[in-house]
């Protein structure tokens, strides 16, 4: 997983509410970046489904890398709820819209530091027009589990670990 530590946490509980202190934030220029207790950015995401079977997945492209896809997915800013990061993050990388679902787990990066909260979405609504498509030329694209995990594994490896936790052998589908 190039050279990456990563690890599913299992109690999210302390990284839900916390206080934001002033070294727990830093600017971005059309965004703040948060930090829980332990110095680690805290960021949200949605496994965007296409339907309630889960058997395909929205993938978008990466801001850095127009031919890597990933997860939609971002920090989470001053007082907002994970939850609503990550819905807010797949309005604007995907223009998805829909109903949250289950939580999936905290992943962590140790090697760039931070946790990512992830959770089920299913897609109502893609929108014609949205945020990162104008700015960036951001592209969106369905794919079935096992193509989303070939996508994945070139370009960010954590992110097939949030799709290899829906299979039963691993104890988190339904």
């Amino acid at each position: 997983m190039s050279g990456c530590l990563y690890k599913l946490c299992r109690n999210i509980s302390k990284y839900q509410t916390f206080s934001t202190t002033a070294n727990m934030v830093k600017e971005k220029p059309n965004s703040v970046r948060t930090y829980d207790e332990d110095g680690f950015r805290r960021r949200a995401a949605c496994l965007c489904f296409k339907d309630h079977t889960e058997q395909e997945i929205l993938l978008v492209t990466s801001s850095k890398n127009k031919d890597g896809w990933v997860v939609p997915g971002g920090g989470v800013e001053p007082l907002e709820e994970p939850r609503i990061a990550a819905v807010r993050e797949a309005f604007e990388e995907a223009g998805a819209r829909g109903h949250l679902g289950r939580h999936l787990g905290l992943f962590e990066n140790k090697e760039k530091r931070h946790r990512t909260i992830l959770y089920a979405f299913t897609v109502t609504e893609l929108t014609d027009e949205w945020e990162d498509a104008k700015a960036m030329g951001r592209r969106r694209q369905w794919f079935s589990i096992e193509e989303a995990k070939e996508y994945l594994s070139h370009h960010k490896p954590i992110q097939v670990t949030y799709l290899e936790m829906l299979q039963p052998d691993v104890g988190l589908v339904k």
